[in-house]
């Protein structure tokens, strides 16, 4: 049987690297249409939750566990990063003291694809009874954390990316397209400019074109 000899030594028969490549090809295609498919989910929620965050006099505090909370903390810099402010607490953190830094004037973006994470439910239920309003982003809007949250952006994809339709691949690509999605309506609702970018990136190359444009 032809073999592909890696970098490793280990030779791979053809046929099985013909289908990686077709199942790496699958995975775009799955995630671009999970993404494709949040357009039109767009809706009188996602206002909704749009006018809580822009109108929000603390910090949009974001949470997760696990992958989702990796996805989450992402959220949150790209939110801060352009007029936001948020910021990420563990949901396990949360269980042990770290709760304490949120707020009565803040809001909670809780991030959990099969809204049944317990850490993450069991903080947004500690959030509830401080009347503190939560939003959900999950794949289930009949999920324990939607029934607890006071809005559900609807994440949900139809499968997995990867070929055993487990590992958290599609679905997080979803959530980061979602908090994408809210950061760039934020934007515009801030009037956030080239100048405001500056002003929180005063390093790095982009940093460097920024600051000099404004000097040109």
């Amino acid at each position: 049987m032809p073999v592909v000899p890696n970098r490793g030594g280990v030779e791979a028969p053809r046929d099985l690297v013909a289908l990686g490549l077709q199942a790496a090809r699958n995975a775009i295609e799955t995630e671009a249409a999970a993404v494709s498919a949040l357009a039109d989910r767009l809706d009188g929620v996602f206002l909704d939750v749009l006018i809580a965050v822009a109108g929000c006099e603390g910090h949009l505090v974001v949470t997760g566990l696990g992958k989702s909370g990796l996805v989450g903390r992402k959220i949150a810099a790209t939110l801060a990063s352009t007029g936001t402010p948020a910021t990420f607490i563990h949901s396990g953190d949360a269980l042990h003291g770290d709760s304490g830094a949120v707020t009565t004037r803040d809001l909670v973006l809780a991030l959990s694809a099969s809204g049944e994470t317990a850490e993450v439910c069991a903080f947004a239920r500690m959030l509830r009874d401080r009347e503190i309003p939560v939003i959900a982003m999950t794949g289930n809007e009949e999920s324990t954390l939607a029934r607890i949250a006071t809005y559900t952006l609807d994440t949900m994809v139809l499968r997995e990316a990867d070929p055993l339709n487990l590992a958290p691949t599609a679905s997080t690509t979803a959530s980061l397209a979602m908090g994408d999605a809210l950061a760039c309506a934020l934007v515009v609702l801030r009037d956030f400019s080239h100048h405001d970018f500056a002003r929180f990136h005063p390093s790095g190359a982009l940093g460097r074109r920024l600051l000099q444009g404004d000097d040109a």
